[in-house]
């Protein structure tokens, strides 16, 4: 049967939609991309439900145009200052005759690693294993099938703030779409950049969005770090704004046609041409003007990614370095800047093992979508199906109901 996964991503500057089918190699194949300005949304932060549900439903109404499939579920990336993170353990002792670890086992240290103090105001998103501990013996990666006494889990602990969640569930129910899972921005964004290598010897991936930059941090195939930090951007766009007195959607086009992180990389004597408020003729000024406005941005960004990495306790243990991806990583210089700062290989992370309309997904902006999918074919149920257009539930049910039958008749 064929099997369809969707992702949806709802940032501070867009709302991406992709769809993507499992090819018999299972690899997602991008058949349908939706992609619609966002609207109340600050930081990542629904602040307007309203208006965000109009750009999700809009979104996914290109995406079900391209190709052709209704849309009834999908993966939801999750952001916003509201996310913390915490490294927590789970004890369990096994009891019984020959003291085989069972999933049961697994599932009951988990569950231990879950007995922390949570708010009533914030609720749990992810629990995610980075190791187990056996009688003792570290970095056991599955222990289902081992014997021992007493198991260990150490695991990754993401919470958020239930009011922020619910919002932007509400977003997309509204769009009469339901939700599989809200999986964290920097975790899909990691499951569509990252290779094996990376993940196993240790790199920091730095998700520079609209709104806000979120870092994740992985040693040893596992997660040890994960934030959200209030920045990105947006932030650079409102400084030239303010700083060359324009208003935003000129400073945008600005960003984009001229923008640059490094002022020794621009002629001094190169001139662009500026839309100022209040005035009717438009005023020349030095393009190194603009870029040094921008270079004291992402020297902060960079800055609040540094004290994360030590804030995480992984500082000089990451190899890999840093992998830069989202919309921001584009900016002409970012990378070499990052590089100099944090003084580690940087490289910008593009999405890898997608077939389909893979160049139209190929941007650092649309690693998130792409890691939805990529996330909802490690993790999602094998039974999932979007129906295509036009298809009735009667004539869902009725493809289930001949599945079914076939099952039971003799081969």
């Amino acid at each position: 049967m064929e099997r369809t996964i969707v992702g949806i991503d709802v940032g501070t500057t867009k709302v991406c939609t992709l769809i993507g089918e499992v090819d018999e190699g299972g690899q997602v194949c991008v058949v349908g991309v939706g992609v619609a300005p966002s609207q109340g949304l600050t930081k990542g932060v629904v602040v307007n439900v309203e208006d965000a549900t109009k750009s999700v439903a809009a979104s996914i109404e290109k995406a079900e145009r391209v190709s052709g499939y209704s849309i009834e579920a999908a993966y939801l990336g999750l952001a916003g200052k509201h996310i913390a993170s915490v490294n927590s353990r789970g004890v369990v002792a096994v009891g019984r005759g020959e003291r085989y670890i069972t999933e049961d086992d697994v599932a009951r240290a988990i569950e231990a690693a879950q007995a922390i103090a949570v708010p009533h105001s914030r609720e749990i998103v992810h629990v995610l294993p980075r190791s187990y501990i056996l009688d003792g013996q570290e970095g056991v990666r599955d222990p289902v099938g081992m014997m021992g006494f007493r198991l260990e889990v150490e695991a990754h602990i993401v919470t958020g703030a239930v009011p922020s969640i619910r919002n932007l569930v509400q977003c997309l129910e509204n769009a009469h779409v339901e939700v599989n899972e809200l999986v964290l921005q920097p975790l899909a964004s990691a499951e569509a950049v990252l290779t094996l290598d990376e993940r196993e010897t240790g790199v920091a991936l730095v998700d520079a969005g609209g709104g806000t930059t979120d870092v994740a941090i992985l040693a040893e195939g596992a997660i040890g770090h994960s934030v959200v930090l209030p920045v990105g951007g947006n932030n650079l766009t409102n400084d030239l704004a303010v700083g060359l007195r324009t208003p935003f959607s000129v400073a945008e086009q600005l960003k984009i046609r001229y923008g640059h992180a490094l002022p020794e990389m621009v002629d001094p004597a190169e001139m662009i041409d500026v839309t100022a408020f209040g005035e009717a003729e438009i005023k020349t000024l030095p393009r190194r003007e603009l870029v040094e406005i921008l270079e004291a941005r992402c020297e902060e960004i960079c800055a609040m990614v540094q004290e994360e990495i030590r804030r995480s306790g992984f500082e000089g243990l990451l190899p890999a370095g840093v992998v830069l991806t989202g919309g921001t990583a584009d900016l002409p210089g970012f990378k070499e800047l990052a590089a100099e700062m944090l003084q580690m290989p940087v490289r910008v992370g593009r999405a890898r093992n997608v077939g389909g309309l893979a160049d139209a997904v190929s941007n650092p902006a649309y690693a998130t979508a792409v890691g939805l999918l990529q996330w909802g074919l490690r993790n999602g149920s094998p039974e999932k199906r979007t129906p295509k257009r036009g298809e009735s539930a009667w004539s869902e049910l009725f493809i289930k109901f001949k599945e079914g039958l076939r099952a039971l008749l003799p081969r």
